[in-house]
């Protein structure tokens, strides 16, 4: 580029970058149908440039981001110059450059002095995809097809103009048609907003003086990156985490990590991590690129922007038809809690051997309830996602972790709402949901806790629930001395007195008004040696309750 761009002017449009993300997932918050995107804000935002490098992203899911690029990627090779201004495109595939059915991501080029510059980008969970179980998580899946509704590249737009046909195709195949077309006319707006905004930022500053600045905030934010790694310690780790099991057989399933730093240069290599399984725990290619991308995010100075630029030190190698890169057509849908998070884990392992000063412990693992019934209120059939009782943050150098933040994948992003909204939109009544003593790993900064809840289900007749997730075995990770955090415990107590124990992967619960769900989320991991942590804070710990 030939225009002389000044530090200011790049900074500010950096800003402004910044600023059109957060917007567009404040119109995603404002305008969305369900309560897994308007409450619990399971959505993200972000800009790829024509060339789908990532530019500017906001605080929302980051293995949603982490993937996007590859979305972009799927829509340029599939469409190549058949791209248009007023095109709108949308995929889900894992395998066309999804992460999991559920997330559908919404995608419109941008145009700039007549060239394709940008693509503006939203990717939203839905409440359910369709599939042979409600609400898209389906442990008895062995392949994808048994998951829901595929959806390669698609152009759902055409230079402006909807293709109902395929909307309509699309609203037919999910069990809640209303939700599922409100929700993608969030995406929609959310997308178009971010469009004009940029079309706006060019008419500010020029379509020369943005595209300059554009390179210049990637690669300062590469020459900020690679000074922090270049402080690292250069040597060859490793690290390994491990899922309980895949829900078909199969237990302590290893993701292995050997990292490599040289210099201002780290190699992520995955490649011995365990074979793929039968299960719905297999990562998609994007996941998996997205699961290391946030690791080595969250390893950075939180100051420097997390953007295509400050990935140029990653290097990623791993081998496909193992766990963390599955084989086209076998099922995916846990992959961005399981086994991103144990991906996240094993790569902080290996690199809190270079970077001690950085790392933190592992964040509580991912347990959902999804229940289907009928809300006596209305009639109306309603698809709920558990997101209350999140599990505790790990400690890091800096403190405690924080209490019922959540998991790695998602680091806070993932919102439990209000318990009573969640009781005024749904046939529930929640008789407590607090802190969990004894949760958090002790350490010199102990793991943040997780929590205690007993909902009852007031549906109309009989429901059924699954279970989704990973973390009755292995508790969080505690790091440099620190304890593990406590597993997970879920149990369902049945209107009639009995009692059962809940494994994390099963489909087909059977639910009868006034069963109860007593859940023990569990806690994030302990940071340094516990006896370091000194007198006055274990008796803080225990004055406000989170340890007996």
């Amino acid at each position: 580029m030939s225009a002389n761009i000044d530090p200011i002017t790049a900074s500010v449009i950096r800003h402004r970058l910044t600023a059109i993300v957060e917007e567009m997932g404040e119109a995603m918050l404002r305008t969305s149908y369900s309560q897994i995107l308007n409450s619990s804000r399971d959505f993200s935002a972000a800009l790829c440039d024509g060339h789908c490098r990532l530019v500017a992203q906001a605080e929302h899911i980051p293995v949603h981001v982490g993937a996007m690029p590859w979305a972009a990627k799927a829509v340029a090779d599939y469409f190549g110059d058949d791209v248009h201004p007023g095109d709108l495109f949308l995929l889900n595939d894992p395998y066309h450059g999804g992460s999991h059915l559920p997330d559908v991501t919404a995608i419109v080029p941008v145009f700039v002095a007549g060239e394709l510059a940008f693509w503006s980008m939203n990717r939203a969970h839905h409440s359910d995809i369709g599939g042979a179980t409600h609400g898209a998580y389906n442990p008895a899946a062995t392949e994808i097809f048994q998951e829901g509704l595929r959806i390669p590249p698609l152009r759902l737009w055409s230079k402006g103009e909807a293709r109902r046909d395929l909307v309509d195709m699309l609203a037919v195949n999910v069990r809640h048609p209303r939700d599922f077309r409100g929700d993608l006319a969030a995406q929609i707006g959310s997308v178009r907003l971010g469009e004009r905004r940029l079309q706006a930022l060019v008419e500010d500053f020029g379509a020369e003086v943005v595209l300059a600045a554009g390179e210049i905030i990637l690669d300062g934010a590469e020459r900020q990156a690679r000074a922090e790694v270049a402080g690292w310690r250069d040597g060859v780790y490793l690290g390994e985490a491990f899922l309980d099991d895949d829900g078909h057989g199969r237990s302590d399933i290893a993701i292995r990590a050997t990292v490599t730093v040289n210099g201002s240069d780290v190699e992520v290599d995955l490649s011995a991590s365990d074979p793929q399984t039968t299960s719905f725990v297999n990562s998609s290619f994007a996941n998996m690129r997205s699961a290391v991308a946030q690791t080595f995010a969250y390893l950075i100075d939180p100051g420097i922007p997390k953007n295509d630029g400050a990935l140029r030190p990653l290097t990623v190698k791993a081998k496909q038809g193992t766990i963390v890169w599955a084989d086209d057509g076998l099922p995916v849908t846990m992959c961005t809690s399981h086994c991103s998070n144990e991906i996240i884990e094993a790569v902080t392992v290996a690199l809190a051997q270079a970077c001690p000063e950085r790392a933190n412990a592992g964040w509580g693992r991912r347990l959902r309830i999804a229940i289907k019934g009928q809300d006596p209120r209305n009639g109306r059939t309603f698809i709920w996602h558990m997101f209350h009782a999140r599990p505790g943050a790990g400690a890091s150098p800096g403190g405690d972790g924080w209490h019922t933040a959540g998991e790695w994948h998602s680091a806070g992003g993932l919102k439990f709402g209000s318990v009573e909204v969640a009781e005024v939109r749904f046939p529930l009544f929640f008789r407590r949901h607090e802190f969990r003593p004894d949760s958090g790993g002790d350490g010199q900064h102990r793991g943040g806790c997780g929590a205690e809840m007993e909902m009852v289900v007031e549906c109309d007749g009989p429901a059924v629930a699954n279970t989704a997730g990973d973390g009755l075995r292995y508790g969080a990770r505690g790091i440099h001395g620190g304890k593990d955090g406590a597993p997970h415990h879920y149990v369902h107590r049945q209107a009639d007195g009995r009692v059962t124990d809940l494994k994390s992967k099963e489909v087909g619960i059977p639910v009868r008004p006034g069963d109860i769900f007593h859940v023990r989320s569990g806690g994030g991991g302990g940071w340094g040696d516990p006896a370091k942590r000194g007198k006055a804070a274990h008796d803080v710990d225990r004055r406000d309750g989170l340890v007996r």
